[in-house]
């Protein structure tokens, strides 16, 4: 009898336990109606039922109520095939939380299940490495920027170097790195009449890889009235960790956000890139459990603006350089879903004199980035990536703007596999130019400016 109760035991489903555990009033929110379906992205690539956010939802309500165990091979591989878009909660009747919901989920298989050492010497060390001190991404990126310009990466492309050693996809997906690192605390931007103050968050990939856009929403913001700065202290959203379900670095990275940001004093804080935005935003669930920092984080929350969202509360400044150009506009998924910031870019690329605007089909729909989701997940990845970069060439569009420094890299490795060569810009930089750029910069968009060129300003293209 004893032999048979051990093996009994032994038998029994793996429950939710220890932190972070899936919250049972989120879970039952769903009633399985399905209207989720069409817009999950994987769910339109597979048909698989699984595939789909209420498929996902059944197996952590299975999990929670001791019917499917947490080390269920199922149930992992649905909390990582899933992009954490966000696309079902945007359109969910009765507003299921699904981000913090998938997001405990991760983090409950990342404290029960084992690992393979590989991986967990990846996800502690190298993974964490560039995330945990933005410094070394922002040096990484300033070797990065050599190595692009002293014509080593095109010597490594043409010999085939890279495709021997499995890095081709990889490098492709990291743009030309036109300006170095903004280091925060060493610029800022006044306009002749303030009307209020901008304090730009700098993130690690946008502060390392797209200087150039953040030192782009300091003179947009200028030209629109904030008094802008970069705050010292700030480093990396936490996202990276969050999608992870390395829950317990997320809130460090919170933390370190929210006291820097104190420091530097009242003022709006200004995101440029969606997933950052989003993840800023949604620090008051991160720290709700957290005695001393629950209520900071909620202050803390409510100064954060996307910068689409910020520029749109009033009419922009009229624009002093008119581009002959057609575009077309790819929301990101934590923008248009998780933000619900939609209309706020499309007024703003409208007020571009000059400028034409061409709707993309599934607009919305994930382009397969997701964080790393594009590296741990190439197949997935691809067949969305693939998708949206067809749709963008359907539009004829002389380029593609978004507001994602993910989006952006997925694009354009996306548009360059299908032929096609569409530049991709962030939408600040398409605003930048139109107010007359800065004398430093070299944006592939200058071929498409209606006014003849400034010779003091280099040209390039793409």
């Amino acid at each position: 009898m004893a032999t048979i109760s051990l093996i009994d035991e032994l038998q029994k489903p793996i429950p939710f336990s220890g932190h972070d555990i899936p919250e049972d009033d989120l879970l039952r929110a769903c009633v399985h109606c399905g209207m989720c379906l069409p817009s999950c992205p994987t769910y339109r690539e597979t048909g698989d039922e699984a595939s789909s956010p209420r498929g996902r939802l059944w197996l952590m309500s299975a999990v929670s109520d001791g019917k499917l165990s947490l080390l269920d091979e199922d149930f992992g591989e649905q909390m990582y095939q899933c992009l954490n878009c966000r696309a079902c909660e945007a359109v969910c009747p009765s507003g299921v939380q699904y981000g913090p919901l998938v997001e405990a989920s991760r983090s409950q298989l990342e404290q029960h299940r084992q690992r393979p050492l590989w991986q967990r010497v990846l996800r502690n060390t190298v993974m964490s490495w560039p995330f945990d001190d933005v410094r070394r991404m922002r040096a990484g990126a300033m070797v990065l920027r050599l190595y692009q310009r002293s014509g080593m990466s095109s010597f490594l492309r043409k010999t085939g170097i890279l495709r021997i050693i499995g890095l081709e996809n990889l490098e492709r997906m990291v743009p030309d790195i036109e300006e170095a690192p903004l280091t925060p605390g060493t610029e800022t931007w006044t306009p002749q009449n303030v009307i209020g103050h901008a304090h730009v968050f700098n993130g690690c990939v946008m502060s390392s890889v797209f200087g150039d856009v953040n030192r782009a929403t300091g003179r947009v913001l200028a030209h629109n009235g904030y008094a802008t700065d970069v705050p010292v202290g700030q480093g990396c959203c936490g996202a990276i960790y969050s999608h992870t379900g390395m829950l317990d670095k997320a809130r460090v990275l919170a933390r370190e956000n929210i006291d820097a940001f104190e420091r530097a004093g009242e003022g709006t804080i200004v995101v440029n890139a969606a997933g950052c935005g989003s993840a800023l935003k949604e620090y008051p669930h991160l720290l709700k459990d957290d005695p001393v920092y629950a209520e900071r984080a909620k202050a803390f929350a409510s100064r954060v603006f996307d910068v689409n969202e910020l520029l749109d509360k009033q009419p922009l400044v009229p624009m002093s350089s008119p581009m002959a150009a057609t575009i077309t506009l790819q929301e990101p998924c934590h923008l248009v879903h998780a933000q619900r910031i939609s209309a706020q870019p499309r007024s703003l690329l409208k007020q571009v004199p000059g400028l034409t605007l061409i709707e993309m089909h599934e607009s919305s729909l994930c382009c397969g980035s997701a964080g790393i989701y594009n590296i741990t997940r190439p197949q997935m990845a691809d067949a969305l990536g693939d998708r949206k970069a067809k749709n963008a060439i359907a539009t004829g569009a002389e380029a593609v703007v978004t507001s994602n420094p993910g989006c952006h890299m997925q694009l354009r490795t996306s548009l360059i596999r299908n032929g096609s060569e569409q530049p991709v810009e962030h939408i600040v930089s398409i605003l930048d130019v139109a107010y007359g750029g800065s004398a430093a910069n070299s944006w592939a968009i200058d071929d498409y400016a209606a006014k003849p060129s400034d010779p003091s300003r280099p040209q390039s293209g793409i």
